[in-house]
């Protein structure tokens, strides 16, 4: 089983059912977590501070075989049913 973090993207319209969609993921057996994400900055030594980079508004904790496995979370998801922006990464161990 490999770790992966879905990130969801802030081109969603908003809204949509959380509790259920949460609720189910952890029913799956292989859900590790996940929060909002608020606004941050992005640092680089000896630069000036500048707004973060990617608009990332939350993120999930998933476990799966594989990635393709993992896209089977993405049903449900308020922000992706939606039409919004959803990006799958693996988590490597090492």
């Amino acid at each position: 089983m490999n770790d992966y973090i879905i990130l969801m993207l802030n081109d969603a319209p908003g809204g949509g059912d959380w509790d259920g969609y949460i609720a189910g993921l952890r029913q799956s057996g292989h859900f590790d977590g996940g929060s909002s994400i608020g606004a941050g900055v992005r640092l680089r030594k000896g630069d000036a501070d500048q707004p973060a980079g990617l608009a990332v508004t939350g993120f999930l904790h998933v476990r799966a075989a594989s990635i393709d496995e993992a896209k089977r979370y993405l049903a449900g998801n308020p922000d992706y049913e939606a039409g919004g922006s959803v990006e799958i990464r693996e988590l490597p161990r090492e």
